[in-house]
């Protein structure tokens, strides 16, 4: 069995470029729990909260609930779950899963696979992340599931044969005239800019292309709140602050809630702004709103 393979072919809704991780992101949290205690199952009741922790965090900016891949999870084969009454799950329901003591581990045949080969965890997980994650939420997600992988990750092969470009962080950088698009930070330590890092706009796990177009110079602070969704670029090219954001300290005011309204530094004539579709699809998929309101003046 080609468990990369099974677990890299997750069955989830898609149509254009939705994001729909909670199954990856159970299975994260099922490996990081594994990691922990191999015989240990996942009572539903008593995950629930660290599920819908994950989700809220990870997952899409509308409501969802952790027991639709609690359930349907089993149907792909890496899964399995049983009641108070013998194997198999009641359904999808929030109520039929607390009240029947629904619990759920890795499938038998996926732990046998992971006692054999030890190293496979790690090659899953990381899988998983680049999948379905941009590379600048990895560290703090597998915190939140617990995982802890090996800190010389084994080669992996792209998706869908697709390779990421090396040289796209020197061309984003160049656009951009090596400064932050939103603050206007532009740190170096002699010739070499330091903090500064090439951000795509699409994630280039859900079909993102590495080009000019769907990218944005930013410093390493508001990269990560970009990927969070704290951040978004509004059609006029401005930036969007959510206001979900909270923040009472004057480093998180001028740094973040500042930030509301202000247009884009950059790029330089003759180089591709963001396109529209690209910016479109943050928006709808990462961008966590309502938009703040923009300060009267701003």
């Amino acid at each position: 069995m080609d468990w990369l393979a099974r677990a890299g072919a997750l069955r989830q809704w898609t149509g254009n470029g939705v994001r729909a991780p909670h199954k990856p992101l159970l299975l994260l949290y099922a490996l990081g729990r594994y990691q922990r205690d191999a015989g240990q199952e996942l009572v539903y009741s008593a995950v629930e909260e660290d599920l819908k922790r994950l989700l809220a965090e990870y997952g899409p900016g509308n409501k969802t609930t952790p027991a639709y891949p609690f359930h349907h999870l089993v149907s792909d084969g890496v899964w399995e779950v049983r009641t108070d009454r013998g194997p198999g799950s009641p359904g999808s329901g929030v109520r039929e899963l607390r009240a029947s003591g629904a619990a759920g581990r890795l499938s038998p045949d996926l732990r046998a696979a992971l006692r054999t080969d030890p190293p496979l965890l790690d090659r899953i997980a990381r899988m998983l992340l680049d999948r379905h994650f941009p590379p600048s939420l990895h560290p703090e997600l597998c915190e939140a599931a617990g995982l802890e992988l090996d800190a010389v990750p084994a080669p992996l092969p792209a998706p869908r044969n697709r390779r990421r470009s090396q040289a796209l962080r020197d061309m984003v950088l160049t656009a951009y005239e090596y400064r932050c698009a939103f603050c206007g930070y532009d740190g170096r330590i002699g010739a070499i800019p330091v903090g500064l890092e090439a951000a795509h706009v699409q994630w280039w796990a859900f079909d993102g292309p590495d080009e000019v177009s769907n990218a944005v110079c930013l410093c390493s602070l508001h990269h990560k709140l970009f990927d969070k969704g704290v951040l978004g670029v509004s059609g006029d090219h401005r930036v969007m602050v959510s206001q979900r954001f909270v923040g009472h300290s004057p480093a998180a005011r001028d740094q973040v809630v500042a930030l509301a309204g202000r247009p884009l530094s950059g790029p330089q004539p003759g180089t591709p702004a963001i396109a529209a579709a690209h910016r479109s699809w943050h928006t709808e998929q990462v961008f966590r709103g309502p938009e703040r309101p923009v300060p009267v003046g701003g």
